[in-house]
């Protein structure tokens, strides 16, 4: 099966993403209202995130008929290509709904189950983030990368909560022991930015138990360019049991200590 040319699919990542952002920043209605719920009552999907997934299949089923999608409001092809596309079209939900501005668009692009491309998209910000495997992490055009590790004790570190109750507790609890040992803890609520932020070094690191590919592959990918590294549990790839992004210096502390608290079960 032939390759597809990744400056293509970068093409086509960006321009979704800048669409999709375009429609949720300007067509969030008034009334916007919660359309149902996923995990839980306050796991919501708006209209929104409805539409703004339907935009971007079809954009790129326009100009790529034979690729897959995985996309977290229901999209589900195999395709036939060797390329699937991982799509978030509104991550942040419960942010968008507040008018909160901590929300993005996240689009990746696997080859043959690797991912080789990614875009995130954040309107509320003006930022476009890219990357393609092995060729660095990008912000508005201009290449980025992450910090120098600080000490452990001095090290900003992201987090985000789940929607169920029983491991909302338990992420409380290794939040709880996690605090006194950093620096700070942020909350933005979306992980593909927190993703972003750490590989242009807004964030010393990040983590987040429960999340699904669509939420990490983009920005895991950036964050990877941007010389961070991503994994899960030690020894593990990122997945839903854990995701850990970091700089090098506190990405292996951090991963050792969040394996010790329990941080990857419920």
């Amino acid at each position: 099966m032939t390759e597809a040319p990744r400056t293509e699919l970068l093409a086509i990542a960006v321009e979704a993403a800048r669409r999709a952002g375009e429609l949720l920043r300007t067509g969030r209605p008034d009334d916007l209202g919660v359309a149902a719920t996923k995990s839980s009552p306050i796991d919501v999907v708006t209209e929104m995130d409805i539409a703004a997934e339907k935009l971007i299949t079809e954009f790129i089923g326009g100009h790529r008929p034979e690729d897959g999608f995985l996309g977290e409001e229901g999209a589900s092809v195999e395709g036939t290509s060797g390329v699937r596309w991982v799509i978030d079209p509104l991550d942040g939900t419960v942010n968008y709904l507040y008018g909160l501005p901590a929300w993005s668009v996240s689009i990746a692009a696997e080859q043959d189950g690797r991912v080789v491309v990614g875009a995130v998209e954040v309107p509320m910000r003006a930022e476009t983030f890219h990357a393609v495997e092995g060729e660095g992490a990008f912000r508005n055009g201009e290449r980025v990368r992450c910090r120098t590790a600080p000490p452990f004790s001095q090290a900003l570190v992201a987090t985000g909560f789940g929607y169920l109750t029983q491991r909302r507790d338990n992420q409380a609890a290794v939040a709880r022991q996690l605090l006194p040992r950093v620096r700070d803890i942020r909350r933005a609520g979306s992980a593909a930015i927190d993703l972003c932020d750490v590989a242009c070094g807004r964030l010393d690191a990040y983590y987040e138990r429960g999340l699904h590919p669509w939420d990490y592959s983009a920005g895991g990918l950036i964050a990877q360019e941007g010389r961070a590294l991503v994994g899960g549990r030690p020894g593990d790839g990122a997945s839903e049991e854990l995701t850990v992004a970091g700089v090098p210096g506190v990405f292996e502390p951090l991963q050792t200590l969040l394996d010790d608290l329990g941080a990857w079960h419920d």
